[in-house]
């Protein structure tokens, strides 16, 4: 293979940069060339493709969002979308492709797999929400931003004895909201895999009250349901005074962790070492700090789970 492409997908998340510099420098290394799909499956069809060279991903290891832009597009949905995209990177003698996104991108590439296009995914997305993988790129980023978030939120909950409800994103997965609840110390935590029951959530502000506790924290998946709606209800049960915050798109932005960094780089380095290998159809992940790959024809059958024991042991601190 001597000449390969990469494009984002779906929504950004801090570290698609690096991976992106990783896929470059990598196949340079190797003495493959590398071109640049911009504003992902729809940049594609339209045919916005440039070669890229080591100078292209200089200094944006640091840099969240991403250099070649994204894009939904529900063209490429269609056979006929696809057959474009697909006549695009043969008129260019693009032998494989680099997808980094989430689920979305992930089925933009099963579906030129399909077609018999060698495809590695790379898993980008803050909500931690595919399949085997530990964690995706740009999850730690999020969510120290959300940590910090609840820090500060919780200096004016202390100040004015008031409930907060925080609103994080997640999509269908509640890894954001557990992982930050716990590490912010979260009185109650809503995810959307956890059936959860408003009387009770209510109870426990209620205890916490009678034995002195002046404010509270409540952290709520996007995938529960309206921050704004469930803070209404606990003020209209419990009559303590309650804000509403809801995060929204900060979370996916800003410069990218150290480990988000790092993740990048391995999991951009591994597609291309797959697609040197003759490995396409193939997916990419980190579990127990190990390198692994899928097939992705099958890891989108998966369903994402949260670790069950940390919900536990949230829900065992926050008596």
């Amino acid at each position: 293979m001597k000449r390969i492409g990469v494009l984002t997908s779906g929504g950004d998340s801090p570290g698609m940069n690096a991976a992106i510099r990783a896929v470059v420098r990598k196949a340079i290394y190797h003495n493959v060339e590398v071109y640049g799909i911009y504003q992902g499956y729809a940049g594609l069809i339209s045919g916005q493709i440039k070669k890229l060279e080591i100078g292209s991903v200089g200094d944006i290891i640091h840099r969240g969002g991403t250099m070649l832009y994204t894009a939904r597009c529900k063209e490429f949905k269609t056979e006929e979308g696809r057959k474009q995209g697909m006549e695009q990177l043969e008129k260019l003698g693009i032998e494989g492709l680099v997808v980094i996104g989430g689920d979305g991108s992930y089925r933009g590439a099963q579906k030129l797999t399909e077609l018999g296009f060698p495809c590695v995914g790379v898993p980008g997305t803050i909500d931690n929400d595919i399949p085997g993988t530990d964690f995706t790129i740009g999850f730690d980023t999020a969510l120290n931003t959300v940590i910090d978030a609840i820090d500060k939120i919780r200096d004016t909950a202390t100040s004015h004895e008031r409930t907060y409800v925080i609103e994080v994103m997640g999509r269908h997965a509640g890894d954001l909201a557990l992982w930050a609840g716990l590490a912010g110390g979260a009185e109650t935590i809503l995810i959307p895999e956890e059936d959860h029951d408003m009387n009770e959530v209510c109870a426990k502000l209620n205890r916490g009250h009678d034995r002195g506790k002046k404010h509270s924290i409540i952290v709520v998946a996007e995938g529960v349901g309206s921050g704004v709606e469930i803070g209404k209800k606990i003020q209209d049960a419990t009559n303590f005074e309650t804000r509403v915050s809801v995060l929204g798109h900060i979370q996916r932005g800003g410069s990218p962790t150290a480990t988000d960094r790092v993740l990048a780089s391995r999991l951009g380095a591994k597609a291309v070492e797959l697609l040197l290998e003759g490995k396409g159809g193939r997916v990419v992940g980190i579990q127990q700090n190990q390198l692994v790959d899928h097939d992705i024809m099958e890891i989108l059958d998966r369903k994402h789970t949260i670790d069950e024991k940390m919900y536990n042991l949230a829900q065992e601190l926050s008596i």
